[in-house]
């Protein structure tokens, strides 16, 4: 392979290395900030939710942060063990769930906006209006287009 063919490959590689190695910073961010109130990462956009949308569904929960239920269910279970959620019986399905914050998860809110906040800032600190509004489009758009492909596979696999 010729030096064009090298560097067109390392160029395509980088983005995928550059997106994995901010979702690895950004989850070492959260761990650190969430630590000291016994919340991980991963659970982080679960409280959010559910600071936006009080009594979900488990299922919606899911659905919503793009996850499979058994994701859900570990990180809905890990905030129930630590206090912060409690689950109800939905009396429209009784086999499914609601979720709800409990006084101590509704109390997390300022935290969890702060930590949001936080990172934000920082991920976005030298970053002009414009810049941040163009980032922001751009990483929705490759969201969407990449779920676009995994869901074609996934039909086409079914």
């Amino acid at each position: 392979m010729g030096p064009n063919v090298m560097d067109k490959l390392r160029k395509q590689e980088s983005i995928g290395r550059d997106i994995s190695h901010l979702f690895r910073s950004i989850r070492n961010f959260m761990g650190r900030q969430l630590e000291p109130y016994g919340i991980g990462d991963a659970q982080f956009p679960f409280l959010m939710l559910l600071l936006h949308e009080d009594g979900i569904s488990q299922e919606r929960l899911a659905t919503a942060l793009k996850c499979d239920r058994a994701t859900s269910a570990r990180s809905i279970s890990r905030l129930e063990h630590a206090g912060y959620v409690r689950r109800v019986v939905d009396p429209d399905d009784r086999r499914a769930y609601k979720v709800f914050l409990t006084e101590l998860g509704q109390d997390m809110g300022h935290i969890m906006w702060s930590v949001s906040r936080d990172l934000n800032d920082m991920l976005l600190e030298g970053f002009t209006d414009e810049e941040r509004l163009a980032f922001r489009s751009m990483i929705q758009r490759a969201g969407t287009n990449i779920s676009k492909c995994n869901q074609s596979r996934k039909v086409t696999d079914d």
